[in-house]
């Protein structure tokens, strides 16, 4: 889990700690073509204070620095709550097409108002759910997330109770989730190796809806946002995935690659 860029306020130009942690990322995901007896004779040193490379295939750990140790995730919990939702549509009890009304507790809390990630959803509109995943996913908005764990559990609480269960079957055992956006919660904590195997999960189970992630911008309310995941247009083969950020947690990054015909 790499620390880098904010997906919840634009992104500063060149400062010299996001060239480092930048940097930290780039080394990680060039690392991905090398095969494991190479890296392992030249292990890199990261700024980041967790991180986890892992081949897609076999599941092989190609480099870890406290890939265990707890921490705040920021906008990254919203793969968990993706993970829910994505389940939800593939074994038939949501439909892309269902609309939910954005209520005003979504509103304020991850909306316009909140000064945070937001798709821009008015208040008391109907949306689609597959309109309120592209809003969840490319610009990170936390009125998505919200509006999309009200539909489905009547509030946050009981979608996070979705969450942890969804995280128990997938055997993350540092992981629990409080909120479905991540926005601060002292509870609400992760690792970088859960981080891991939730984009595992979520490439190999749901790959049609995996596509969403590498779309480059989203149009919502005449207001369009690019995609916040800084690794999309750097030549990487990096086709997914978001970041996070708060002040508690710091910066946080999940991404995926394939280069030379490895993930």
């Amino acid at each position: 889990m790499p620390r880098t860029m904010s997906p919840d306020h634009s992104i500063p130009g060149g400062t010299a700690t996001l060239r480092t942690v930048f940097l930290a990322s780039l080394v990680l995901f060039c690392l991905a073509a090398l095969v494991l007896p190479a890296l392992a004779q030249t292990q890199p040193e990261i700024a980041a204070p967790q991180a986890i490379l892992m081949d897609f295939e076999s599941g092989t750990v190609l480099f870890e620095k406290a890939a265990d140790t707890q921490s705040a995730p920021g906008s990254i919990a919203k793969l968990m709550s993706l993970a829910v939702i994505f389940r939800e549509i593939t074994e038939g009890r949501l439909s892309p097409d269902t609309e939910f009304k954005v209520s005003e507790y979504a509103w304020r809390r991850g909306g316009a108002p909140s000064g945070g990630a937001t798709m821009f959803a008015a208040l008391n509109s109907s949306i689609k759910v597959s309109d309120l995943l592209r809003g969840a996913i490319i610009p990170s908005g936390n009125d998505a997330t919200i509006i999309l764990a009200e539909g489905i559990s009547g509030n946050e609480l009981g979608f996070s109770v979705k969450m942890n269960e969804e995280a128990k079957r997938l055997g993350l055992a540092g992981s629990s989730f409080h909120n479905s956006n991540g926005l601060s919660d002292p509870d609400q904590k992760t690792t970088a190796r859960d981080m891991a195997k939730i984009a595992t999960h979520i490439i190999r189970d749901y790959p049609d809806l995996y596509k969403i992630f590498s779309e480059p911008d989203f149009l919502w309310s005449k207001i369009r946002q690019s995609n916040r995941n800084p690794l999309l247009g750097m030549s990487l083969g990096a086709d997914g995935f978001m970041t996070g950020y708060l002040k508690e947690g710091g910066f946080n990054l999940v991404g995926s690659a394939v280069q030379n015909n490895q993930r």
